[in-house]
């Protein structure tokens, strides 16, 4: 369980943030060095140089995300033109990929960012410009919600890349794509001109995710504890009914793959920042503001409360909460995480992901007045964040390529590299763990710095 330092304070991390944006520039620019025209995207680290291998090229808008992120932390303007002049020469097939889940992190990450930073006044204003950010934000929103499976209810949700059957945890974070698309006024059409409204297909996919792909520990999940998260669910695509829980990256359906749970803590805090935003008159007709927050906020405390108590104390996790090596490592949620165990591999990337998640929670119960829980939240994602931002997971090598090390990208593939004497993958870095962590940072440093709150819909 994690050991949340009550006392830790956001400016306590002042001095290792700045320190990350220091090694993380160096980082960016090996990484661009050796980008050749045509080559598949950067995923992970082998012996600190990254490599491409994955289904989809999902990651490319961490790539050039990472260099706008860099560029908003410190006002290096190389960084702004790298991550701008990639985004337009490169990310355009990305708007209208209708083969993937995956448009929140590679569109909003890229084309949302530069938008963001207009709107803050971080870049110059140019109408044009921001006309371009925002028709790709439509068309992005709009190709990802007609990926869409209607279950028994009548609602549905976003399929992923292994078919009409499938919701992945993961896509919960794709539904910023939709969420920008709406707030700009956009929807997606359909045949006979039917109009598709974005802000339902957020509404159902978020009830869809919450009920099949978490499990609350009474009525149907008795038998289950509160809070864990299946990676994928399965439904039959003839009537719409779910079948089971499967997992395509964890180690079994009926264990925790703790970057699935840390998608879902940080998405699912990412939505009640974002619904507070929408008028209560949209609203209504899709269940009413109380319903809606009450589903989400639900579902975030139920899988930050997890993650908290099935993480080691240093708020590092293990790869999966039921990996069978975990047997052998007596106490291992009573001391810190060892990434150079024999028998299990850490995943940083996850905590970076939930470090977030832990984070927004906190602030949103507090801009609640539920002081007592935003507390536990907010601190616990403290005592994360100071973990994944010191030494032992900064990689401060200036010839390894990424930010932060020990992450794991498919463990049951076997595609993560064992270092020769080790017995798990460790010492390597991946774009989305690198991207988060950049994320992280920003996030925090803003908060120190008192400057605007980071959210993926500013404007």
């Amino acid at each position: 369980m994690i050991r949340i330092n009550q006392e830790l304070q956001p400016a306590d991390l002042q001095s290792a943030i700045q320190r990350l944006w220091e090694v993380s520039a160096g980082k960016i620019r090996l990484i661009d060095q050796d980008e050749q025209p045509g080559a598949a995207t950067p995923v992970f680290t082998i012996q600190g140089k990254y490599t491409a291998r994955g289904w989809t090229e999902w990651t490319q808008g961490f790539v050039y995300g990472s260099a706008i992120l860099q560029f908003d932390a410190t006002g290096d303007e190389t960084f702004l033109t790298l991550g701008r002049d990639r985004t337009i020469q490169k990310m355009a097939h990305h708007l209208t990929h209708t083969g993937v889940h995956d448009h929140g992190f590679n569109n909003v990450s890229t084309y949302g960012n530069l938008r963001r930073l207009m709107g803050e006044g971080r870049i110059g204003f140019d109408q044009r410009e921001r006309d371009f950010y925002e028709l790709a934000l439509k068309c992005s929103g709009a190709v990802q919600a007609a990926r869409w499976t209607t279950v028994a209810n009548g609602e549905g949700f976003i399929y992923s890349f292994n078919g009409p059957h499938s919701l992945f945890a993961d896509t919960i974070r794709s539904l910023r794509s939709l969420a920008v698309a709406h707030q700009l006024g956009h929807l997606l059409m359909g045949e006979r001109d039917r109009k598709i409204s974005l802000l339902q297909r957020i509404v159902e996919h978020a009830r869809t995710t919450a009920e099949w792909a978490v499990y609350y520990g009474s009525a149907r999940d008795a038998y289950d504890i509160r809070g864990r998260v299946a990676h994928e669910s399965v439904f039959n695509t003839n009537d719409g009914s779910y079948r089971c829980p499967n997992s395509q990256q964890g180690y079994s359906p009926f264990s925790t793959w703790t970057r699935g749970l840390a998608w879902i803590m940080c998405g699912y805090a990412e939505q009640l920042e974002w619904f507070a935003t929408v008028g209560d008159e949209e609203l209504e007709k899709l269940g009413g503001r109380a319903a809606i927050e009450s589903l989400l906020l639900g579902t975030a405390r139920a899988v930050c409360d997890f993650y908290i108590e099935n993480t080691p104390v240093d708020g590092i996790p293990y790869w999966d909460t039921g990996a069978p090596g975990l047997a052998r490592l007596d106490g291992y949620l009573e001391r810190e995480a060892d990434p150079f165990n024999a028998h299990e591999p850490v995943d940083s990337s996850a905590a970076a992901i939930a470090a977030q998640g832990l984070l927004r929670l906190g602030n949103y119960l507090k801009n609640r007045g539920d002081d007592g829980a935003a507390s536990r939240y907010w601190q616990a994602g403290l005592t994360v964040a100071r973990t994944l931002f010191s030494e032992r997971y900064l990689s401060s090598d200036p010839g390894h390529q990424g930010l932060l090390l020990h992450s794991i990208y498919h463990r049951p593939n076997g595609w993560d590299h064992v270092p020769p004497g080790a017995q798990v993958p460790c010492g390597e870095s991946s774009m989305w763990g690198d991207y988060h962590g950049r994320e992280l940072a920003l996030y925090l440093q803003r908060v120190i710095e008192g400057g605007p709150y980071l959210t993926f819909f500013a404007c």
